[in-house]
């Protein structure tokens, strides 16, 4: 007797494979699918909160998946929005964590940079500050969009880039002051971005005309006078909590994430301090990493290093903050100050120690980074590479250090890269050894 002489056994023989097919099908995606049901609804917003974060392995047909589970974390934004992000504020963030692989060769020890010039506001990590900023000002009710108000900051140029730019975006104006020896092409891109633009000769923390304070009267006497509603907001990037706010709540935890928690230390400069201390409070504090080293890269005639290294600024006989000199003695911009400011102190009892980096060796490493990596960076990603190569040393080999790369050196040319050039760096094809030349001290063994 065949199947095809009854009809009724042969149906019956069908659904029978069919429901042998669906039980097969469904033990191959019974432990494929909740995970991928979980990381949709979690996409673009999850970090992994522990290095060791479990891993699952199943699938019938495909043989082995590897998964990861994470959890969410408010303010991390990984990967980059898919398919469509929301205007200029979705260039922000999520920036790419580099092996500068010249550096990591030197030094026997990996040595990662967060790209933050990809940030694609003001092109700095400043455009997660100046974000985090006004989104609170937005909130507060301080500052109202198309109201005709205008933000008013004191900057050395990056933040008032991305200030600048932001401003445009929301409905805002942007008046920037900033010290007349900083860089021409900073305050040439302000005017471009529709800022208007304030050099004024420097001036110590002390006088009314230091820069800060300068930003900080035009904006109330704006409001004073304004004939219409708007105001004058001052966003005061030294002292907001907005700042290292900003770093803890993106910049950190996407550090942790695009290192699966393996950080031996993170290394960073500090002008107002906000981003040692946001990622340092975040890593620290909230990933809980204890053995992370956190090391501050500090530029020649900043007082900072003394301050973390031994606990004084200046001598006894000068309270902190009242020596009427030049802010910093450098040809180094955006990193080094001589006061501590509510950012830097966010986080400084987390600081481990400090590097010192001369103009010099921060000229050196800025063309060693062009020669062998095809790295155009500024002056302070310069002195944080320095520092990250002598941070580096004093680990055990095989160790991961992680820098940032802030802005471009295209920022730098009338200044910094002029010098650079001026020391016929540009025309040696020089040395080889790292170490050597940046006088770098290997560690006794």
């Amino acid at each position: 007797m065949s199947l095809s002489d009854h009809p009724r056994a042969y149906g019956t023989a069908a659904v029978a494979v069919a429901f042998v097919a669906g039980v097969l099908v469904t033990l191959g995606f019974k432990d494929l699918y909740p995970d991928l049901e979980r990381r949709f609804q979690q996409r673009g917003r999850r970090i992994p909160r522990r290095a060791s974060d479990a891993r699952r392995r199943s699938s019938l047909f495909w043989g082995p998946v590897e998964l990861e589970d994470h959890d969410v974390v408010p303010g991390a934004q990984i990967p980059r929005d898919d398919g469509i992000s929301d205007g200029i504020e979705g260039c922000i963030g999520r920036t790419p964590l580099i092996r500068i692989h010249s550096l990591s060769e030197a030094t026997g020890r990996t040595i990662l940079a967060k790209a933050e010039f990809l940030n694609g506001a003001g092109n700095s990590p400043k455009d997660r500050v100046a974000l985090n900023m006004i989104q609170a000002a937005e909130k507060d009710g301080l500052l109202v969009p198309n109201r005709g108000d205008t933000i008013y900051e004191g900057t050395v140029g990056s933040t008032g880039i991305s200030i600048a730019a932001l401003a445009r975006a929301k409905g805002y104006r942007a008046h920037i002051c900033m010290p007349n020896d900083q860089s021409l092409e900073k305050s040439d891109l302000l005017h471009h971005l529709g800022a208007t633009v304030e050099r004024v000769p420097v001036q110590p923390i002390t006088s009314p005309d230091h820069f800060v304070n300068l930003a900080r009267r035009r904006a109330k006497e704006h409001t004073a006078s304004s004939a219409d509603s708007s105001v004058g907001f001052f966003a005061d990037q030294f002292e907001s909590p907005y700042n290292y706010e900003a770093h803890m709540l993106t910049t950190g935890p996407e550090i942790y994430y695009q290192t699966a928690g393996h950080i031996d230390a993170f290394v960073a400069g500090a002008g107002t301090g906000g981003t040692i201390s946001g990622v340092a409070k975040y890593l620290k504090d909230e990933a809980q990493l204890a053995d992370l080293k956190v090391v501050l890269a500090d530029p020649q005639g900043s007082g900072l290093y003394n301050k973390i290294r031994h606990g004084v600024m200046y001598s006894p006989t000068e309270r902190e903050g009242t020596r009427r000199r030049q802010q910093v003695d450098s040809i180094v911009e955006g990193v080094g100050i001589n006061r501590v400011t509510e950012n830097l102190e966010a986080g400084r009892d987390l600081i481990d120690t400090a590097v010192r980096v001369t103009d010099a060796q921060a000229c050196r490493m800025a063309r060693w980074l062009v020669e062998h990596d095809g790295i155009f960076c500024g002056s302070s990603s310069a002195v944080n590479c320095a520092a990250a190569a002598v941070a580096a040393m004093s680990l055990p080999p095989g160790s991961q250090v992680v820098t940032v790369l802030c802005d471009s050196g295209t920022r730098h040319l009338s200044k910094f890269w002029k010098k650079i050039a001026a020391m016929g760096l540009e025309d040696e094809h020089g040395s080889e050894d790292l170490l050597a030349l940046l006088d770098i001290k290997k560690p006794r063994r």
